[in-house]
């Protein structure tokens, strides 16, 4: 059995490393709020304007110009991998890095795979076992939507020039703070709408003002800026909820080991409380006889 001032040691270090997790829950506590208000204002937006790229895209004919609804033999894969640059989430940052190389060794097997990595965890592990051909770490410094422009116009200047047939975003989605799901979401080209069959209503013509070219040029980009935003954005209170979730579990696991180890060590101490009692009464004795 170990000393009492080992005891005491291990005591002081584990109830400093309560205080330090309960201090980070708390901290993600007050960030989720704000990034969860975000990205529940964002989304619905979000998804209407996709919605209106999808069915836009449908209309569009070989002479639209649309380079960003080209359906290519898919040879080149260029995965974007959201990770964050802080640790200590759970498995918020590993179950991307497993999904990118998922993509990578199964899904495209055969194929010409890159990644482009957002966020420092992410990074450090896909460019020793793949080719990353872009990085940023500094967007969740200040994340904005200009920012966000920057890097999805270079995605889209890849695609549009032929470099890669496809662009797959992974990243996580925010559920609830306890739940995120890997989200595997196609970047480019754009996805024609599900066919759902209806009645013959559904089969509309639509007038379009402007004309459809000016609603390419401008509509397109912005839908695809906008998804990316959304995808930070979700990536953004995912971690904080997953921080928040596992630091709770640290705080109580390192309660329970405090725990734990203050009733190691009253046994301990009692035990050598009652040591020395026998020394005392084995003397006492032995002086008398």
């Amino acid at each position: 059995m170990a000393n009492l001032k080992e005891i005491r040691n291990r005591i002081s270090s584990v109830s400093s490393t309560m205080q330090i997790t309960s201090a980070m829950k708390m901290v993600s506590a007050a960030k989720l709020k704000k990034a969860q208000d975000a990205i529940t204002a964002m989304r619905p937006y979000s998804e209407k304007l996709s919605e209106l790229l999808q069915n836009l895209s449908a209309t569009l004919d070989a002479d639209s110009g649309s380079k960003y609804s080209d359906q290519r033999e898919v040879k080149n894969v260029l995965v974007v991998a959201i990770t964050s640059n802080r640790g200590l989430a759970g498995a918020f940052n590993s179950n991307i890095i497993k999904a990118a190389h998922v993509l990578a060794n199964e899904t495209y097997v055969g194929k010409q795979v890159d990644f482009v990595t957002i966020g420092i965890k992410g990074n450090d592990i896909l460019k020793k076992n793949g080719k990353v051909i872009d990085h940023n770490i500094a967007i969740f410094d200040d994340l904005s939507y200009d920012a966000t422009a920057e890097i999805a116009e270079s995605l889209m200047k890849l695609f549009s020039e032929g470099t890669y047939d496809k662009i797959i975003l992974v990243y996580n989605n925010f559920k609830n703070a306890a739940t995120q799901l890997v989200m595997r979401e196609q970047f480019l080209p754009i996805l024609p709408p599900e066919v759902i069959e209806t009645d013959s209503t559904a089969n509309v013509d639509y007038i379009f003002e402007p004309s459809k070219a000016e609603i390419v040029e401008e509509l397109i980009p912005k839908s695809l800026k906008t998804q990316l935003f959304k995808a930070l954005r979700d990536s953004v209170a995912s971690e904080h909820g997953a921080r928040m979730t596992a630091m709770h579990k640290a705080t109580d696991n390192a309660t329970e080991l405090r725990d734990a180890l203050k009733l190691q060590y009253n046994k301990a101490r009692q035990a050598a409380i009652t040591n020395e009692i026998l020394e005392i009464v084995g003397g006492a004795e032995a002086l008398a006889g």
